[in-house]
């Protein structure tokens, strides 16, 4: 098949998206098929070049990557590099080249790569793309409103307000929350911008943190307790994962730096434990509408009661991404793994 994988963009993600897409594309190309790696928004050479033949050289056409940086991409910088200087999220050729492929498989981590957007635009192009569809993708992404959903369905879910920097409650009291909190954007990926709040004053600097990033935001009860995650294929849940972190918790650095967290996998939990968060993170996956494929972000109290903390649409394919480990755990590769995907995504377009 003729593949576009999609990275890059505009998020905060934008560097670990690159990583993921060069993960899949050599996954893919050892697979058969003919793939480009390209950028959303940098896209590919003039609006109007002849791309007839474009598969055939699509080596010398993918964009080169790079590992992944210790800080956030500085956005208004990528902007300033765009021949074109277009405000148009997709660049040059994009929509055309994504348009001659079989499918597309998508590689985009953040804003507008999982918040629907991309995906809304594919269907009115009748692009096929890997991955769940625009409505799900938006419910998920927005923390407050699938904070909600879950809330209304029975999915045990900290406790947490969400609010907009213009009605703010600067003052903590207001939140009727109770120390120590988290603070995080409410549709941010990687934990960007994400702060453990242990007393009232580290509340206001890390409401400016989080504000940083996003004009909405997530306050909600601090759990103490294991990290886990579960991914979830075609409704259908895959070994549970724990992840400990050497320092901190699982922020940015310890998701992409080798070495910085010890991850297990199968996690070493109770039987009955590990199938109710199974079925939890399934049931997630039914309540939002998640097809294809999904992650599920869990903690552990020390009280063995389970929290589901988020669902994650595109999850990383780097090499200390999470579902990659899963699925290794019931023998399928990397390889494998991209062609399952491409292979169930084909299916909703039958």
């Amino acid at each position: 098949m003729n593949i576009v994988v999609l990275a890059g963009g505009l998020s905060s993600e934008r560097d670990v998206s690159f990583v993921t897409g060069n993960n899949v594309t050599a996954a893919l190309r050892k697979n058969g098929h003919q793939v480009i790696l390209l950028d959303v928004f940098m896209g590919y050479g003039e609006e109007g070049e002849d791309l007839s033949d474009v598969f055939a050289h699509s080596v010398q056409v993918s964009v080169s990557v790079s590992g992944i940086s210790k800080e956030a991409p500085d956005l208004d910088a990528v902007k300033k590099m765009r021949k074109d200087q277009s405000d148009c999220f997709f660049g040059p050729n994009v929509i055309a080249m994504c348009r001659m492929a079989d499918i597309v498989f998508l590689a985009l981590h953040g804003e507008n790569g999982e918040n629907g957007k991309v995906q809304a635009t594919f269907d009115l192009y009748g692009i096929k793309y890997t991955g769940t569809g625009y409505l799900s993708s938006a419910l998920a992404m927005d923390k407050g409103l699938s904070k909600r959903l879950f809330t209304a369905n029975g999915i045990p879910t900290p406790t947490g307000v969400s609010m907009n920097k213009e009605d703010c409650q600067w003052d903590f009291e207001d939140t009727k929350l109770t120390l120590p909190c988290v603070v995080k954007p409410c549709c941010g990926g990687s934990s960007i911008g994400v702060s453990i709040v242990q007393t009232k004053k580290e509340y206001k600097k890390a409401l400016e943190e989080a504000f940083r990033w996003e004009q909405e935001i997530i306050v909600e009860d601090y759990i103490k307790g294991r990290e886990f995650s579960i991914a979830v294929i075609d409704y259908k849940a895959l070994p549970i994962i724990e992840i400990a972190p050497l320092e901190g918790f699982y922020d940015y650095t310890n998701k992409y730096a080798a070495g910085s967290a010890v991850e297990t996998c199968p996690a070493d939990l109770p039987e009955d434990i590990a199938k109710d968060m199974q079925r939890c993170a399934e049931d997630v996956a039914r309540v939002l509408g998640l097809d294809t494929y999904s992650r599920m972000d869990f903690l552990l109290d020390e009280a063995n009661h389970f929290y589901c903390l988020e669902a994650n649409t595109l999850p990383g394919m780097t090499p200390t991404s999470l579902i990659p480990q899963e699925a290794q755990a019931v023998g399928v590769s990397f390889e494998q793994l991209c062609e399952k995907i491409i292979q169930i995504s084909l299916e909703k377009y039958v």
